[in-house]
């Protein structure tokens, strides 16, 4: 008699990664610091993320939403635009981006051991915003127990941003390769990628990394904002 074969339990993706059993997300407004500096990345081809002005005219979000699967490329710097502020169809400001730069350690094809480096930003074409209203980048990694909010344009409410304003980093944990990212418990799912996992220090708002990951529950990772000692940009990478 032959062996009988061992099937594998196949789980499910949830509808909804990153959110867990109580979601605790509320609609905010985008008057105002820090979510005023945060806007819509969309893509000619029909692509959504979210993503923040750190300058007037320099945008931060995650990689992997420039990324065309189909072709292997990424996507025409031109085909993309940043809509700063934006709340059902209006919003504070619009530009086009003019290039781009992905840091050389990120592969999109090996996402789980590059996903430390899953970041891009964006050159603007014009500026988005002023200085007062772009967010500060940190220095250091935060530290577990930190609390954070994290905010974007996710995939159930599309029109405004919604948040999770009282989540904590959980641990400092490593990529496949060995870097660092930041675990963190927020509630947020998909189209909340390239959204900026915030701290409140001394009345500023600071950024301590980019959205890139949801797990199966709550929470997720984000990649930190440390500094690539070469960078190339994406006519160079395609």
């Amino acid at each position: 008699m032959s062996a009988p074969i061992a099937h594998a339990q196949l789980v499910p993706v949830p509808a909804r990664p990153g959110i867990g059993t109580g979601d605790t997300r509320r609609q905010v407004g985008v008057e105002d610091l820090p979510w005023s500096a945060i806007g819509r990345v969309q893509t000619e081809l029909g692509g959504r993320c979210t993503g923040f002005l750190i300058a007037p005219a320099v945008v931060e979000t995650a990689a992997h939403c420039l990324w065309i699967a189909k072709t292997g490329h990424y996507i025409q710097p031109r085909d993309v635009h940043f809509l700063r502020a934006y709340n059902r169809g209006q919003f504070a400001s619009h530009a086009r981006v003019a290039r781009f730069l992905i840091p050389p350690g990120y592969d999109p094809r090996r996402e789980a051991l590059t996903a430390a480096y899953d970041r891009a930003t964006l050159f603007l074409d014009a500026p988005a915003g002023t200085p007062t209203q772009s967010l500060t980048v940190a220095q250091n990694l935060p530290a577990p127990g930190d609390g954070v909010m994290l905010g974007g344009y996710e995939q159930d409410f599309r029109e405004v941003v919604t948040s999770d304003m009282a989540c904590h980093v959980m641990a400092i944990v490593a990529d496949g390769n060995g870097q660092p990212m930041i675990s963190h418990n927020c509630d947020a799912t998909r189209g909340s990628s390239g959204a900026p996992l915030l701290v409140y220090r001394n009345g500023n708002w600071i950024v301590t990394g980019v959205q890139v990951l949801a797990n199966f529950g709550r929470g997720g990772a984000a990649a930190p904002l440390m500094p690539v000692t070469s960078e190339k940009t994406q006519d160079d990478r395609r």
